[in-house]
C-alpha cells in the first residue's frame, strides 16, 4: 500500500498546477478579499487541517484527497510566507533562511526516526505525518525563494520563473546523468517546483506595471483548479514510473 502517488511526468505538471494556484489562491483571500495574512493564513490553516485529516483517514491512495492537501499546504504556505516576510518584518532573506532549517530539521527528524525519506512508500500513519510536515515547510520556503528573487534580487517574476526553471532541469539532468540519490533530488525538485509557481502565480496576477498579466486572482484561481482536476481525472498518477522519469 502507499497512500501517495507515483512520480510520474504527470506527477510534476500537477504538483506545479497547485503551487501556481497555491499562489492566487493565497492572495486571492489575503489581498483581493482583504482578510490580511493572518486572517487567511487561519482560513487556510483549517481547511489544511481537514484535508489532512480526510488523507489521513483514508487506507489508501486517493487521488483528490492527496491533492486537496498539496493545494492546501501551497495555500496556507503563501499566507504564513507573506506574514512573516512582510508584516513580521522578517524580510525575505531571513524568513527563507528560517524556512530551510525547518525543512531539513523536518527531513532530518524523518530519517532519524524511520531510517529513510523516501516516498516509494508512504502508508503508515508516523511516515505519513513526517510527509506532510516536511511538504507544509518546503511549500512555504517556496514562496518566501519566490518572493526574494523576483523583488529583492530583482529578477522579476519571469526572471525568477526562468531561474527556478532552470534549476529544475539541472536537478533533472542530474538524476539522468549522475549517481545523486534519487530520493535527495525528488525533495530539491518538490521545493524547488513552489518558487516556480509562485513566480508563475504572480505573472498571471500582478499589475502590469509590475510585470505580471492583471488576471483576476479568483478567476485564475478557478481556472487552476479546473485545470488540475481534468488532470487527476485524465492521467493516472499512480502508475508505476517509467524508466527515464524523475521519481524518489
Amino acid at each position: 500500500m502507499n497512500k501517495v502517488p507515483a512520480v510520474t511526468l504527470a506527477f510534476w505538471i500537477a504538483k506545479i498546477a497547485a503551487t501556481t494556484l497555491g499562489e492566487t489562491g493565497g492572495d486571492a483571500v489575503s489581498m483581493s478579499m482583504n482578510f490580511g495574512y493572518l486572517a487567511a493564513t487561519g482560513i487556510f490553516a483549517v481547511i489544511f487541517v481537514v484535508a489532512l485529516a480526510l488523507q489521513v483517514a483514508e487506507r489508501r491512495y486517493r487521488p483528490f484527497n492527496y491533492w486537496f492537501v498539496i493545494v492546501a499546504t501551497t495555500t496556507v504556505g503563501t499566507t504564513i510566507s507573506d506574514y512573516l516576510d512582510r508584516t513580521a518584518g522578517l524580510g525575505y532573506p531571513l524568513t527563507s533562511l528560517i524556512l530551510f532549517g525547518m525543512v531539513l530539521a523536518c527531513l532530518g527528524a524523518w530519517r532519524l526516526t524511520t531510517g529513510s525519506i523516501s516516498v516509494a512508500r508512504v502508508a503508515d500513519y508516523r511516515t505519513e505525518i513526517f510527509y506532510w510536515t516536511t511538504i507544509l515547510a518546503s511549500n512555504t520556503l517556496g514562496t518566501a525563494l519566490g518572493d526574494y528573487l523576483a523583488d529583492s534580487r530583482g529578477f522579476g517574476f519571469e526572471g525568477g520563473a526562468l531561474v527556478f526553471g532552470g534549476l529544475i532541469a539541472v536537478v533533472a539532468a542530474a538524476y539522468f546523468a549522475t549517481g545523486i540519490s534519487h530520493t535527495i533530488l525528488f525533495w530539491a525538485a518538490f521545493i524547488l517546483t513552489r518558487p516556480l509557481g509562485a513566480t508563475l502565480g504572480d505573472i498571471l496576477t500582478k499589475p502590469q506595471v509590475q510585470g505580471g498579466l492583471n488576471l483576476d486572482r479568483i478567476e485564475s484561481s478557478l481556472t487552476l483548479a479546473a485545470f488540475m482536476t481534468v488532470c487527476i481525472l485524465a492521467t493516472n498518477l499512480r502508475k508505476p514510473a517509467p524508466t527515464g522519469t524523475m521519481a524518489h
